[in-house]
């Protein structure tokens, strides 16, 4: 029988922390949600490994490494409102919510998003609400955000859904190009976003995200 109390503690010991991860907060929330809880059910046995799990419907749940690295780029503040796209079961937003004042959790696959709400109630997270919905959309009526968060790649954003960040406020995803990856952080300062790199990351690109094709005439 696996113990995944002790798995949740080498998680952040040895996925985490060697990885200059050191905000309080973001170990304190790593080590007090059951990451066993958000996976499918043949997938727990693995809730801990060091790779981006498969949660399928073209969701992963994001290797413990590189979200954590995200979350400290994000600088999620207590008094927070979060927009977390591709929830996937919840675990990104249960983490979210252990720091934030409220997140506001987008899965476009309905049972996903089912699940994920039943799942986050059962532990007991009750400032997380899931949405369904187009991933490109976000969520405009709850917001504007303070962060934005993606639990996937990009390769293209659409204007909508960075016009949804307060002014001074940022979004963080991963942004790919061929075979590049990195986690980009954007600044919103009236209608720009000045983007700095964070870090060298990769993961499947969202659904809606890919790069528009250009039209070429012969």
């Amino acid at each position: 029988m696996i113990d995944f109390a002790t798995a949740r503690t080498t998680m952040v010991d040895c996925q985490v922390r060697p990885s200059d991860v050191t905000k309080y907060p973001i170990i304190e929330a790593l080590l007090a949600i059951p990451r066993e809880e958000f996976v499918p059910e043949q997938r727990k046995a693995v809730a801990y490994s060091g790779a981006h799990l498969d949660l399928g419907a073209g969701r992963v749940l994001l290797d413990a490494r590189t979200f954590a690295k995200m979350l400290e780029a994000a600088n999620i503040q207590p008094d927070e409102m979060v927009l977390d796209l591709g929830c996937g079961l919840g675990y990104s937003s249960a983490i979210i919510a252990h720091m934030a004042e409220a997140v506001i959790c987008v899965e476009e696959n309905g049972e996903l998003a089912a699940e994920a709400t039943n799942i986050l109630a059962a532990n007991s997270v009750d400032n997380a609400v899931v949405i369904t919905a187009p991933l490109t959309e976000g969520a405009p009526k709850h917001g504007p955000y303070d962060v934005i968060i993606t639990e996937g790649a990009v390769e293209d954003i659409p204007d909508a859904l960075l016009s949804q960040i307060k002014e001074g406020g940022r979004i963080v995803t991963i942004v790919v190009q061929g075979n590049r990856g990195d986690c980009m952080v954007g600044f919103k300062h009236g209608d720009q976003i000045d983007w700095r790199r964070s870090f060298a990351a990769t993961a499947p690109v969202l659904a809606g995200f890919e790069k528009k094709p250009k039209f070429k005439f012969n």
